[in-house]
């Protein structure tokens, strides 16, 4: 099977547990402002590589690296590539994660179901990003609402699979106390989370909308500062009194 690649990490740190080979599939249905590779987005973007050929160079480095990470774009955009591509990771004997919006999933759709719940058979956890937990703000953020990340949420945790949650703390838009304490309180009704990361906002990226010729929208917005960071960190993971 043929899917679309934007790039591969040999020495990825930072996308799962331990050292991990990690796959940046082409192809994304959010728009999110601060995207850090808004060269992913086009669907017919990339390089075509064959299963085979990613499962070969991943075995090159089965050494040293704990397991594969598959990210984007949005990977489940390319489910049935993901399913086969994890299934021969996992048949390597190496760990397997996936790191996604969650906005693909349509608890309505049978057929998506099922493909989900083939893929949840190959992977050992997901990293998902809940951006914002107010759907209008949300779409603001990324061009759509937060309801299929939600369910997909919600039906990770129904299945007991293992998931961190990922949070990009963007001030003015999603830093306040309300809006953190109810992302937080969202997150305590799901099971298996086995962890929370909050990804402070960064405006690297503006170089690279310039030369797409895409406007970036976040041009006024500053990074958060340590003391906000730390702000943001104690109120999701529910340390002490913040005011």
């Amino acid at each position: 099977m043929i899917g679309r690649i934007h790039s591969v990490e040999t020495f990825g740190t930072v996308d799962g547990p331990g050292i991990r080979y990690v796959i940046f599939l082409q192809g994304c249905n959010f728009r999110c402002a601060y995207c850090h590779n808004p060269d992913t987005w086009d669907c017919n973007g990339g390089m075509e590589m064959s299963v085979s050929e990613l499962v070969e160079d991943i075995c090159k480095y089965r050494r040293y690296i704990e397991g594969v990470t598959i990210s984007g774009g949005e990977p489940l955009m390319q489910i049935d590539f993901l399913i086969e591509l994890l299934t021969k990771v996992k048949a390597e004997g190496l760990t397997t994660c996936v790191d996604t919006n969650g906005g693909v999933f349509d608890k309505s759709n049978e057929e998506i179901i099922g493909k989900v719940d083939k893929l949840l058979n190959v992977t050992d956890l997901f990293l998902l990003d809940i951006k914002h937990i107010d759907s209008s703000m949300h779409r603001e953020l990324t061009g759509v609402g937060n309801e299929r990340v939600l369910d997909f949420a919600n039906y990770l945790s129904s299945k007991g699979k293992a998931m961190w949650l990922r949070y990009v703390l963007v001030p003015t838009i999603n830093d306040s106390k309300e809006i953190l304490e109810l992302w937080r309180d969202y997150a305590s009704t799901l099971n298996n989370v086995e962890k929370i990361e909050l990804l402070p906002y960064h405006r690297l990226a503006i170089s690279k909308y310039e030369s797409l010729g895409i406007e970036y929208k976040l041009s006024n917005i500053k990074e958060p500062t340590k003391e906000q960071i730390k702000f943001a960190e104690d109120i999701l993971n529910n340390k002490g009194e913040n005011k």
